[in-house]
């Protein structure tokens, strides 16, 4: 909790105006690290209760209420087509604000635990990799090397499209429950 604290502290101190375009959230999922720019999340959370909405993607775990506000929430483990996320006492949301046309939508992805604020230099960030025309690559944004060790950064805004949200979720009405 007190990692949490500290995590909100430093993101509150810095107006995403000013965050430099190399600061990114590690966290981690299974055993992989990922990371996502600063700048679009608006804070990081304790897991808690979740109200399961009917008729969702199975990675859209539900929503939350955020100080008033209904907040959906997403399983990033899910969304990658792996296993649903253990909820462990380091499990967190992370508070994003993804971009959709002209407004900002609040929403929480759920990762297994958040590790720290990195500065990654542009000189240490690859292009995503070409995986050929089966996988996608649009969710990656790049590749960072930090002390030996790969990270993926992603594109929270195709990760989390609101967009291909609704789609899977119209496609999803359908379904047997």
């Amino acid at each position: 909790m007190a990692e949490l604290q500290t995590l909100n502290k430093r993101l509150a101190k810095t107006p995403a105006a000013t965050v430099q375009r190399n600061q990114y959230l590690a966290f981690t999922l299974g055993n992989e690290t990922f990371a996502m720019d600063i700048r679009l999340i608006k804070e990081i959370i304790q897991y808690g209760d979740i109200t399961e909405v009917p008729l969702m993607p199975e990675f859209v775990r539900g929503v939350i209420n955020l100080r008033g506000s209904v907040v959906p929430v997403l399983d990033l483990s899910l969304r990658f087509g792996k296993a649903c996320t253990d909820i462990t006492r380091h499990t967190c949301i992370v508070i994003l604000e993804v971009q959709h046309g002209d407004d900002i939508v609040v929403l929480g992805a759920i990762v297994d635990q958040v590790n720290e604020v990195m500065e990654i230099g542009s000189s240490d960030i690859e292009p995503a990799p070409a995986f050929g025309s089966n996988l996608r690559s649009d969710f990656i944004s790049g590749v960072g090397k930090v002390g030996g060790k790969f990270v993926i950064l992603l594109d929270v805004n195709h990760v989390l499209s609101i967009d291909e949200l609704a789609t899977l979720s119209a496609g999803s009405e359908g379904a047997a429950p």
